[in-house]
């Protein structure tokens, strides 16, 4: 069974730099295979972990309702769609990736995304972890999958703006009616000490406080180079931060 790890956060607070380093964690401590999902239209998660993509789930259900007519004939049009999505699936050595790409355009989606629902429930049984990547609110997630949450991380930027928003989107989670077993709040970008101020508010938040990333300068210069964050060095602050946190909670 997959042990699903899940990002969720506005657009800036490190998100995706989270989940790169997560991936680089797995990496090194060979809780290999991987799949990485990357269910925010605007995050690049796939370059943070060093893969190039061509295609989109919201391609391949485009091209489903536009072709099914044309569905060649003992195929059903599940095993057509689960064709199309796995033509999508990046495969590497230790990591598979899919990319989720914009939301859906005109036309009822509504029997494709069940579809997909089984498609991508029967996947993730065939990795040990699954990392997602998510927009703010997770709808664009949620609609797509059945999965259980195993470990949902709720990232932060350093602001009392930022803990608030954390909490509205904790919020938000529980209306959707997602499965989670365990959340955390992450604050990113941080300073070797947090102000009391940020730290009540995190106790008024109610959420759990998995820890605090220091502010790494080295992530910044990966980001700018176009290195993967799985090659940052083992002495970087941000990622002795992470992997000090997964050895507690994974």
């Amino acid at each position: 069974m997959s042990y699903v790890i899940a990002l969720a956060g506005k657009g800036g607070v490190g998100k995706t730099t989270t989940a790169a380093l997560i991936v680089k964690y797995l990496l090194k401590n060979r809780k290999t295979p991987i799949l990485a999902v990357d269910a925010d239209p605007n995050s690049n998660f796939s370059e943070s972990i060093g893969i190039d993509i061509e295609d989109t789930i919201g391609g391949a259900l485009a091209d489903f309702l536009r072709d099914r007519c044309e569905i060649p004939s003992g195929m059903t049009k599940q095993s057509y769609l689960e064709l199309k999505l796995h033509q999508i699936l990046k495969e590497t050595k230790d990591i598979d990736m899919l990319v989720m790409g914009t939301p859906e355009g005109p036309g009822c989606y509504c029997a494709a995304n069940s579809m997909l629902k089984s498609y991508f429930d029967d996947l993730a049984k065939n990795y040990n972890y699954v990392v997602v990547d998510n927009e703010a609110g997770m709808e664009h997630f949620s609609r797509k999958t059945n999965t259980q949450i195993d470990l949902l991380i709720i990232c932060s930027n350093y602001s009392l703006k930022g803990i608030k928003t954390a909490k509205r989107l904790s919020d938000l989670v529980n209306d959707l009616g997602l499965d989670v077993n365990k959340r955390f709040l992450l604050v990113n970008q941080t300073p070797e000490q947090m102000d009391k101020n940020i730290l009540e508010e995190i106790e008024r938040s109610g959420l759990p406080l998995m820890g605090n990333v220091i502010a790494d300068n080295l992530i910044e210069e990966y980001e700018i180079s176009g290195k993967p964050l799985t090659d940052l060095p083992e002495n970087s602050k941000a990622y002795q931060n992470i992997e000090l946190f997964l050895k507690k909670y994974l």
